[in-house]
């Protein structure tokens, strides 16, 4: 997209502009008609432009970085336990630890239990992670990195510094924070046992990336971190992308096998199943999952991982396939199929329709 390239002192200067049109008009001597259609020409026009502006100062500049550590403090005041109770899962010599962090992310420690090394996944809070590091008794050498926003890179500098021979894994399209090691889609790292495959899934932004822990070394499931591109029930928003773009990360996940565990950045589980039952109220399987994690939440507990073939039979954004689902949403908005919408076009209906729900 076209503003991503434009400098950040054109950044200010589109904003403060923009502000300082508006207040001058606004308090001209116009009358209350004039000044309503300003106001909706301006809601109509600007929206879009207001928030690619601000999208961008949070993650070009230093005031991005202002926030995450006002989140930051924030959430350790509310929840200096973490937001959830987490459990972790221990398979033969690999355990995953997810770590709770900021007000409902998570972080996860990856670990081989024999070399007692350890990978983390999405840093977003270094004392959190640290204090699960010593803990655990392991030796951090790399960390995993999902993408740039400051809630999933925050932790990146600290963990750095403090394990020297740590390494930093991301997408150099991403902006990564201290990144010291590039990952292209289907590159490989290797730690003790730990064998992980980085798969490209633009969307969310432009690098992001997810990880694919091979269940295959401890004969176990294989392990995917998802960061923000998919959620139990629910997927991240398209900043840096389209709908086609966000639809084909989609489905590089949909062609995992269905005992893959999902390890989310974000616990989102109850609303993103209360959405899934405004689209698609006969579910059984969404009905049964929701059932689980209303009594999960009752008690702060996490609600990861749940697998890929569970997804598969609740998740409407992984369902944009499902005659039902496109039967749901009504007739669509040109002859591109039975119902007249394609699976993208399906995506992005259902990402308005998520936003409504939510507003409600």
């Amino acid at each position: 997209m076209a503003w991503q390239g434009w400098p950040s002192s054109w950044l200010w200067v589109a904003s403060c502009g923009l502000l300082l049109l508006v207040l001058v008009l606004l308090a001209s001597p116009s009358s209350c008609r004039a000044r309503r259609t300003l106001r909706s020409l301006f809601m109509a026009r600007s929206k879009q432009l207001l928030f690619r502006i601000g999208y961008s100062l949070y993650t070009r500049t230093w005031l991005g970085y202002l926030f995450y550590r006002q989140q930051l403090r924030r959430a350790r005041n509310r929840y200096p336990k973490g937001h959830s109770r987490t459990q972790p899962r221990l398979f033969n010599g690999v355990k995953v630890l997810p770590i709770p962090v900021l007000s409902d992310n998570y972080s996860y420690l990856i670990i081989d239990t024999q070399a007692r090394l350890a990978v983390a996944v999405d840093p977003s809070d270094p004392q959190a992670v640290q204090a699960s590091i010593e803990k655990e008794g392991v030796n951090l050498v790399a960390i995993l990195c999902t993408h740039k926003h400051w809630d999933h890179s925050g932790g990146n500098r600290d963990l750095s510094r403090r394990h020297q021979d740590c390494r930093v894994y991301g997408s150099p399209q991403d902006g990564i924070p201290y990144l010291t090691h590039p990952l292209c889609d289907q590159d490989m790292v290797s730690v003790g046992r730990l064998q992980i495959q980085a798969l490209a899934t633009p969307g969310h932004t432009q690098g992001h990336l997810v990880y694919l822990l091979d269940g295959e070394p401890y004969k176990g499931p294989s392990c995917l971190f998802s960061g923000d591109l998919l959620f139990l029930s629910g997927c991240g928003r398209t900043f840096e992308g389209t709908a086609e773009t966000m639809l084909s990360s989609l489905d590089t996940v949909l062609g995992l096998g269905d005992d893959t565990l999902l390890w989310p950045g974000h616990e989102y589980a109850e609303e993103n199943l209360g959405f899934a039952g405004v689209v698609e109220p006969e579910n059984l399987a969404r009905e049964r999952k929701m059932q689980w994690v209303q009594r999960q939440r009752l008690e702060r507990r996490s609600t990861c991982p749940s697998t890929l073939g569970e997804e598969r039979s609740y998740n409407p954004f992984l369902r944009t396939h499902c005659l039902v689902l496109q039967e749901a949403l009504g007739p669509g908005p040109g002859p591109t199929g039975d119902n007249g919408y394609s699976r993208a076009q399906l995506l992005e209906k259902l990402r308005q329709l998520k936003d409504l729900h939510k507003s409600k």
